[in-house]
């Protein structure tokens, strides 16, 4: 009897948390860095695109209010961002019109890693916007060195980053 309970329990506990697994967080950040056109270069004083896991910066300096993610070890994300608005140039103060989220696993130093992009969602006016969905390719659990981008243009395609998650 006492061989049963042990391997009943046993059967529970693998075969149960499986789904607590899925709602487990592989990463999450809570605020955001906006992007700077530039940085600082080899030789000193010489500037340079400020490239982020090789994806170039958003030509003129972003802001935004504020950034909520969290992506689940499933590959599902949950994006809130509000006020991403251009803060420099003629259009200061402005939206773009699309964005998507790119995480990064697996990378640092000249090492990219993966890469893993959810959908194209609308930013409003004030440069509001939610997502919704999964990244794809699924992610890897667990994900190593996590950079997370918020990216112009279309998920497949190379984008600009705006703004940069801070890990939480």
């Amino acid at each position: 009897m006492v061989k049963k309970s042990l391997a009943f329990a046993l059967f529970l506990g693998i075969v149960f948390p499986l789904p607590a697994a899925a709602d487990s967080h592989l990463a999450r950040y809570e605020g955001g860095i906006g992007s700077q056109s530039l940085r600082s270069g080899t030789p000193p004083d010489v500037a340079a695109p400020n490239v982020v896991r090789g994806v170039n910066p958003g030509g003129l300096p972003w802001v935004i209010a504020r950034l909520s993610v969290d992506v689940k070890v499933d590959g599902r994300i949950s994006v809130e961002g509000r006020g991403l608005l251009r803060g420099g140039g003629n259009d200061i103060g402005t939206a773009t019109a699309r964005v998507h989220a790119r995480l990064f696993c697996n990378g640092g130093g000249a090492v990219i890693g993966s890469v893993h992009n959810s959908a194209d969602v609308p930013s409003d006016a004030r440069g509001d916007f939610r997502i919704d969905g999964s990244v794809t390719p699924n992610p890897p659990y667990p994900c190593a060195n996590p950079v997370l981008l918020i990216v112009n243009g279309a998920s497949g395609g190379a984008g600009n980053w705006f703004v940069a998650g801070i890990p939480k």
